[in-house]
């Protein structure tokens, strides 16, 4: 065994690692010393300051713990991930960080400082910095990720804000486009930007967005009940109904006085709406508007003037009989009728038996004016109608003389040339006996000074004649045989006859017309026959072979 000189042997120091070794007598040069104390043996002296300094300094976010041990790598995966959580955060959005982010970047940092601990627990700082010192600052440094979790949950709050005034603005531009659009059109923006409004009061209630919320929701009342302040009531009837019904769906105490607001100019619009649409000759009578407002608000002023209004309607229609137009102004009084039904007739009793009347005033009056204007097929009708169904109507007779004269007017105009009498005229009165020498029924109608309609029964055993000659000549004159009969007392004047053939006449039958005069003093008779024409129908004589007078004036 070699021996060594004590002299040349180096002696180790606790905690200091190894000086030194001299350079042996050989010559040779000794390896440099390490650069960090032995992961073998005791650890240094002060190890838990340390490590509790080094600990604290990496929680901090900034990697200093392990600066300190002088492990920059590990220093550096701290200051990436605080560099890659600043990159997501930054700048703040209302969404914030994704909390698994947050978790994995504190984890980190739990990790990252007590892997620092861990080596400074076995390893001496740097000789300018002490444990004490370097704890103090980590306590400090601690404040850098608490005041910047402040300042970015303020940024984030802010963020959030700048995204609700975001959504009223948004809800404001939509009220303003609505309001340049009929409300059908507008009506799917309107509760667009009423929704978000509401989302904004309820969901977000204390934010800057939500406390402007009332201020909107008063532009929004306005603007949608843009045509009542325009006075266009028609046009505001249903965006006014749409607002009352606000009530029943947005918060009360959101709306305030809002929500009560639509009724006053709801009532004025149906009022003003129903009471245009009286006269008007389009399809809407306005009997919706009225009686949604006597239904809706029965004690209001605008309820209260509903009766009078259609009142003074109908007296005005009822005036306008006497115009150029009975038919149109009949036609306004039907409209007006059929309104008056619909309405509450608790609410307007008076109404419904003025419109009746005015409506039997109107048809009287139409048919007249038609029979004056020479319509007499529609004059027929109208007063044929009016006198079945006002069958206790003073004017009946006369209507029903009318649509005779009219009926005659047809086949013969001049029988139209002026309105049958109302009346009964005096004087003498000459007889006609009307006899009837056809096989079948025949109905004559006449009209002149007087006017009327009798019927005859056929006489079951005349035959139809071969020509016009034959007929004058033995037409009523057959011995033994009883012709039926009817006898009329007519004023002297001038007369329009119709003879129309009933039961028993073939199709080829046709009804004829003529005039004749009848004159003071003498009586006159008249008979009917049927001859044939041709082989293939049935026709009637002339009226002056038929009507002939008896005596001669006394």
């Amino acid at each position: 065994m070699e021996s060594r000189d004590q002299s040349d042997t180096p002696e180790p120091r606790p905690g200091t690692g190894w000086e030194t070794v001299p350079e042996h007598s050989s010559g040779a040069v000794p390896p440099p010393p390490p650069t960090r104390p032995p992961t073998a043996g005791p650890p240094p002296p002060g190890g838990s300051p340390r490590a509790v300094a080094a600990g604290l300094l990496s929680l901090s976010g900034l990697g200093l713990g392990h600066v300190l041990v002088r492990h920059w790598g590990r220093a550096a995966v701290s200051w990436a991930a605080t560099a890659v959580l600043l990159l997501v955060a930054l700048p703040a959005d209302p969404d914030g960080v994704p909390a698994v982010l947050v978790a994995g970047y504190l984890l980190l940092l739990v990790l990252a400082g007590a892997d620092a601990a861990r080596i400074a627990r076995r390893t001496e700082f740097r000789r300018w910095s002490r444990p004490a010192l370097a704890a103090v600052l980590g306590l400090l440094l601690l404040g850098i990720p608490v005041a910047g979790t402040a300042a970015y949950g303020s940024a984030r709050d802010e963020a959030v804000e700048q995204e609700l005034l975001g959504r009223l603005e948004e809800g404001d531009d939509l009220v303003a486009k609505a309001a340049k659009s009929p409300f059908p059109l507008s009506a799917p923006d309107f509760r667009h930007a009423l929704s978000l409004y509401r989302e904004l009061a309820e969901d977000h209630a204390g934010s800057r967005a939500a406390a402007r919320v009332p201020g909107r929701l008063k532009d929004y009342y306005a603007a949608v009940a843009s045509p009542y302040r325009a006075k266009k009531h028609c046009e505001a009837v249903d965006p006014l109904t749409y607002l009352r019904t606000l009530r029943g769906t947005v918060d009360r105490k959101l709306l305030g006085d809002l929500a009560n607001w639509p009724d006053a100019p709801l009532a004025e619009s149906l009022y003003g709406c129903g009471v245009s649409r009286l006269d008007g000759a389009g399809t809407e009578s306005g009997a919706k508007e009225l009686g949604t407002l006597l239904r809706t608000f029965p004690g209001t002023t605008q309820a209260d003037r509903v009766g009078p209004a259609v009142s003074a309607t109908i007296d005005r229609q009822v005036a306008g009989l006497k115009g150029a137009e009975p038919c149109a102004v009949t036609d306004q009084l039907r409209r007006t009728s059929t309104l008056v039904g619909e309405l509450p007739a608790s609410s307007v009793p008076s109404l419904a038996p003025q419109a009746a009347a005015g409506v039997r005033d109107g048809v009287y009056a139409c048919g007249v004016d038609e029979f004056e204007d020479e319509h007499f097929a529609d004059a027929r009708q109208t007063l044929t109608d009016f006198a079945d169904t006002y069958r206790q109507d003073g004017r009946r007779r006369h209507a029903l003389d009318i649509a005779i004269a009219a009926e005659i007017a047809e086949v013969r105009p001049s029988a139209g040339k002026r309105l049958p009498g109302s009346g009964k005229p005096g004087g003498v009165r000459m007889e006609l006996v009307i006899s009837n020498g056809a096989p079948n029924d025949v109905e004559v109608l006449y009209t002149g000074p007087v006017t009327g309609t009798v019927k005859l029964k056929a006489c079951g055993s005349c035959a139809r004649f071969s020509s016009e000659a034959t007929g004058a000549a033995g037409a009523c004159r057959a011995s033994g045989t009883s012709y039926p009969k009817a006898r009329l007392r007519l004023p002297a004047g001038e007369y329009h006859f119709l003879y129309k053939h009933g039961t028993g006449a073939s199709s080829a039958v046709d009804s004829y017309a003529a005039g004749s005069s009848v004159k003071p003093g003498y009586s006159y008779t008249s008979c009917t026959y049927v001859i044939e024409r041709d082989p293939y129908g049935l026709d009637l004589p002339t009226l002056p072979e038929l009507l002939e007078p008896t005596s001669a004036p006394r």
